[in-house]
């Protein structure tokens, strides 16, 4: 008797698969505690070549936590009495009815889809090391669910989860980021092009309860023509590879023929007010700008874009990474050669990790901007302080803002680092790199040297803007630069603006 096929329960099993889910749940198996378990600073940083070391050391003492992580997560066998340690038998009939769990004729259990912890919520899907424990004897299917790796994770951490009405998630995999979004947002619509990843979204979706998410097989925006939501995400098909074998991989030679779909379909489908955001990689030549071409896919409308760059790859080290051949040397080195020149043919010098974030422009704010920042890898939600660069960007580009200010209380807006950079034996200024502490998604900002004096005056309480002038004329510097630097340093989100509500002062000003 074969086994079901994974990611299916009908509606009569689903209140005993919950009891199942709710076992696990139990455990304590949460992204937080399984990180704490497996010894990681970030769950993202777990490695097959690990899994010993795990189980030796890490899951050595065989509590119910520890079987469960290493079942559903390490891509382990336990035995029978183990299992029966970790469910009683209405359990385990249930996972088994839903393709979750096998049992060999030796009573040896495995897990035939993995279980992502992200936050809270706990998402089924594909192995995400589909030739284990059998290297090079397991063909890959084509349609194989997209685990719930680093990108997925950065794109969870860094979406905005504000209360919406329509949320739209876009090769939507496993449904992550449509199961996350559930709860905020009165309807969600998660649409792949293989039906596997859509079964495995609805299974999901049962699994959670969560009855506001529709899923839909189709082409990208297909499903829903003429629809606008207020949010969009997308973890799309990204890589530039030579060959097509994985569909929730590659995005083409360019890595591009995904998600420049995506992008270009954005002006006709993202409400007024709404916020795309979209974790891919893209790959980057040395003489054309990242944002010049995202530009282009929107086709001119008018959306300011902010690019934050978490990671950057040498074309080398990308080739050698994706490269393929299990244990044979020579097949591994032709697979080099084969990404490595793809890689040259598209003229990419690195490839890029980039979360792309797009709202609509207010014409009051001046024309579309785009902002490019380095940023660190978020560890954490991250959502509202990627709101807040949209609005630091608007507050300092408001045409009033010289009017704003000399109405005004400035401050910083929280601790800040600063770091110096001298050239030695050089008369030129220092440079100086700032950067917000106690951030979940830490941006570094490179300052000029007005800028910097300006923010080391603001040590302290709150300054009228006035009074800033003033320290700042003895450092010879004039009321223009302290404009520009403070105006600069708002859009960074390093400074904070209280306006003024003291009548004597705005009388004293009127004078």
């Amino acid at each position: 008797m074969t086994d079901p096929a994974p990611f299916l329960v009908d509606d009569a099993h689903v209140p005993a698969f919950r009891d199942a889910v709710s076992r696990i749940v139990s455990t304590g198996y949460c992204e937080s505690l399984v990180r704490k378990r497996l010894g990681l600073s970030d769950i993202t940083d777990l490695l097959w070549r690990a899994l010993p070391i795990y189980r030796a050391q890490q899951l050595a003492v065989r509590d119910a936590l520890a079987l469960a992580i290493d079942l559903f997560l390490l891509q382990g066998a336990i035995s029978s009495v183990e299992l029966d340690q970790l469910f009683n038998t209405a359990d385990q009939d249930a996972l088994m009815r839903a393709g979750l769990l096998s049992i060999d004729d030796r009573g040896v259990a495995r897990a035939r889809a993995s279980l992502f912890p992200v936050g809270d919520c706990l998402v089924f899907s594909d192995h995400a090391w589909p030739k284990l424990p059998h290297p090079g004897c397991v063909d890959i299917p084509h349609d194989l669910v997209m685990s719930v790796g680093a990108d997925s994770h950065w794109l969870a951490r860094t979406t905005v989860r504000r209360p919406v009405g329509a949320m739209l998630d876009l090769c939507t995999g496993s449904g992550v980021h449509a199961l996350l979004a559930a709860s905020h947002s009165q309807r969600v619509v998660a649409v792949d092009i293989s039906p596997r990843a859509a079964r495995c979204t609805r299974f999901n979706a049962q699994a959670s309860g969560a009855a506001n998410v529709e899923v839909a097989v189709g082409d990208l925006f297909e499903p829903v023509y003429g629809e606008r939501f207020d949010l969009i995400t997308a973890n799309p098909p990204f890589v530039p590879s030579p060959v097509d074998s994985l569909g929730f991989r590659d995005g083409g030679h360019s890595g591009e023929d995904v998600q420049r779909r995506i992008i270009a379909g954005l002006p006709h489908h993202l409400a007024p007010g709404g916020i795309a955001q979209i974790v891919t990689e893209l790959g980057e030549r040395d003489d054309e700008s990242i944002s010049d071409r995202l530009r282009g896919w929107l086709g001119g409308a008018p959306m300011d874009i902010l690019i934050l760059r978490l990671r950057v790859h040498s074309a080398t080290n990308y080739a050698i990474g994706h490269a393929e051949g299990d244990y044979d040397f020579g097949a591994f080195l032709d697979s080099v050669h084969s990404w490595a020149d793809n890689l040259r043919t598209q003229g990419y010098s690195r490839i890029v990790s980039v979360l792309l974030v797009f709202q609509w422009s207010d014409p009051a704010f001046g024309p579309p901007w785009t902002r490019s920042e380095e940023a660190e890898l978020p560890l954490c939600d991250a959502g509202s302080e990627v709101e807040a660069i949209f609005n630091a960007e608007r507050m300092a580009r408001k045409p009033n803002l010289q009017r704003l200010l000399e109405h005004s209380r400035v401050r910083r807006a929280g601790p800040i680092g600063l770091m110096e950079a001298r050239m030695l034996g050089s008369k030129l200024h220092a440079n100086a790199q700032a950067k917000l502490l106690g951030k979940s998604l830490p941006v570094s900002q490179w300052l000029d040297p007005v800028e910097q004096e300006v923010l080391v005056l603001m040590e302290g309480e709150p300054l009228e803007f006035p009074e800033l002038l003033l320290c700042a004329n003895e450092l010879n510097l004039d009321k223009e630069s302290v404009f520009m630097a403070v105006g600069s340093l708002l859009r960074r989100g390093l400074v904070l603006l209280t306006e003024n509500r003291n009548p004597d002062y705005a009388r004293q000003k009127e004078r």
